[in-house]
């Protein structure tokens, strides 16, 4: 949260934080959609939703800038085909753009429409023909069930329902210079994982927090290959004093 602050503080935003629950029927995920209720409310022009979870550097710029209101973005998306159920929308919009709602910014031009409510009951997405599909890594991981991908799947269908306009901040990045040397996009001012146990994800963050800036930071099992980059925000004895606290192992 104290990087969330920091962030919004820097663009000249606000933060709000959605606490209680209003749609029990459905798995707790769909509460990210009260964005478009609240974006009203409040007369916003832009909404950037964030995952409690998700780090965000104090050198993220402000992709609003980079995008016109009839965009939406996340920071980067899947290929559909491999994770829902096609219907109609999907096949008549045929981008098959798969939503990754860790991050979301929608303007008022789309805010309503993005974060539509599902128009299928609980028991058409999740019942005996289930429209979701976790992947391999997914369903292996044991931390990705079903039920928490409807607020991915409602987002892909009603980007393909509605027509949105759709972008990512990988893309943008790639735009402003942030190309790896194969030649993709990365956003590296943005961190986020799902698919980890509690334990794995808070010794990641810290490793990202306290490894010196820009330095690449090894896979445990796989010592050869870069697992993340550090960000330099948090000294050893403090992020050491986190895992003490929390109960993991020193680095």
């Amino acid at each position: 949260m104290p990087l969330m602050n920091a962030y919004a503080r820097k663009i000249g935003a606000e933060v709000v934080t959605i606490t209680d629950r209003k749609h029990p029927e459905w798995p707790i995920t769909i509460e990210k959609f009260r964005v478009a209720e609240l974006a009203k409310q409040r007369g916003d022009d832009w909404s950037m939703f964030f995952d409690a979870d998700t780090l965000i550097s104090p050198e993220m710029f402000d992709p609003t800038i980079h995008m016109n209101k009839a965009e939406i973005a996340h920071n980067g998306k899947d290929f559909n085909g491999i994770r829902w159920t096609m219907d109609p929308y999907f096949m008549r919009d045929g981008r098959w753009f798969g939503s990754c709602t860790w991050v979301v910014i929608a303007s008022d031009w789309t805010v309503e429409d993005l974060w539509h409510m599902p128009t299928l009951t609980p028991e058409e997405v999740f019942g005996a023909n289930p429209r979701i599909h976790p992947t391999v890594q997914e369903h292996n991981s044991g931390n990705c069930k079903t039920e928490h991908l409807i607020d991915d799947y409602t987002l892909s269908r009603n980007i393909a329902r509605f027509g949105l306009k759709a972008t990512t901040l990988i893309d943008i990045c790639k735009g402003i210079g942030m190309v790896q040397p194969d030649g993709r996009g990365y956003n590296p001012y943005l961190w986020h994982i799902y698919t980890h146990t509690e334990e794995e994800k808070l010794q990641r963050m810290l490793n990202v927090l306290s490894y010196p800036n820009r330095a690449l930071i090894p896979d445990p099992k796989n010592p050869q290959q870069p697992l993340d980059m550090g960000w330099g925000l948090m000294d050893e004895k403090m992020a050491n004093q986190l895992r003490e606290t929390w109960q993991l192992p020193r680095r």
